[in-house]
């Protein structure tokens, strides 16, 4: 399947059930990235608008990319009372924006879709001179039983939850992007969910096992089996590890 298009049918699900970024990341973003009022920032990949939107408030002007069109219809109908985003159908590799145009790129729970030499290039023609790239991700961690037990489940029954993985990229590939030097900086992040924001939480990734199959059926009779046997006042906490790479790409 194009990648792109992995997320077209998760939209409702993506919005509701996907956690947001914390505001210690975006504080970094300000303090050590020149994330500064009068930024220009673009948001490669920025799906349904939770880090855009985030984003917006800090900064002059946010340019969202997202080529996927049920996403990014999601993202403006959400944030159309924001005045400072500008949207995007382009690719990370072929945004459409301006050469030179901004201060920041930021690639939120994105990056292990892109040609990643090609979107390179495309950094490397958008920024500024000074400009950084920001890569970020919301690693899901396995520190209780109850996310022990929904990692054991993805492995059984997504066919291919190990192949799209986020964590099949290494060190080797951050400094491949990066002029060899980055800086990896970790932030606290959690979601607290009933029984349905759980399921809710499992639909809303592309690897979850389509709905009406076996494997969606196991997979959920595993939820609320380990739901019923961990939660503390009907609550389920999915706790991350938010993860920002970052660093240049000049020429």
């Amino acid at each position: 399947m194009d990648s792109t298009q992995r997320f077209s049918t998760r939209v409702e699900a993506y919005v509701k059930y996907r956690p947001g970024y914390p505001a210690a990341m975006l504080d970094f973003l300000a303090d050590e990235l020149a994330m500064v009022p009068e930024a220009q920032v673009a948001d490669i990949g920025a799906g349904t608008g939770i880090l855009t939107t985030l984003l917006a408030p800090r900064v002059a002007r946010v340019w969202a990319v997202e080529p996927n069109d049920e996403m990014r219809g999601a993202a403006r109908r959400l944030l159309a009372d924001m005045g400072n985003i500008g949207w995007s159908h382009g690719s990370a590799e072929a945004t459409g924006l301006p050469t030179g145009s901004v201060d920041l790129i930021t690639v939120a729970q994105a990056f292990h879709w892109f040609d990643r030499a090609a979107f390179r290039q495309e950094c490397q023609r958008l920024l500024r001179p000074g400009g950084r790239v920001a890569l970020i991700w919301n690693d899901r961690l396995t520190n209780t039983d109850f996310l022990k037990a929904y990692e054991e489940g993805l492995h059984a029954y997504s066919g291919d939850y190990e192949e799209v993985n986020h964590r099949n990229l290494g060190e080797h590939d951050f400094r491949a992007f990066f002029e060899g030097e980055y800086r990896l900086d970790r932030f606290e992040n959690r979601q607290l969910f009933d029984l349905d924001g759980v399921l809710g939480r499992l639909n809303s990734s592309s690897y979850a096992p389509a709905v009406g199959t076996p494997a969606h059926e196991q997979m959920t009779a595993l939820i609320r089996r380990e739901f019923g046997r961990h939660a503390v006042n009907d609550r389920i906490s999915f706790n991350y590890c938010t993860l920002v790479y970052s660093g240049r790409v000049s020429a």
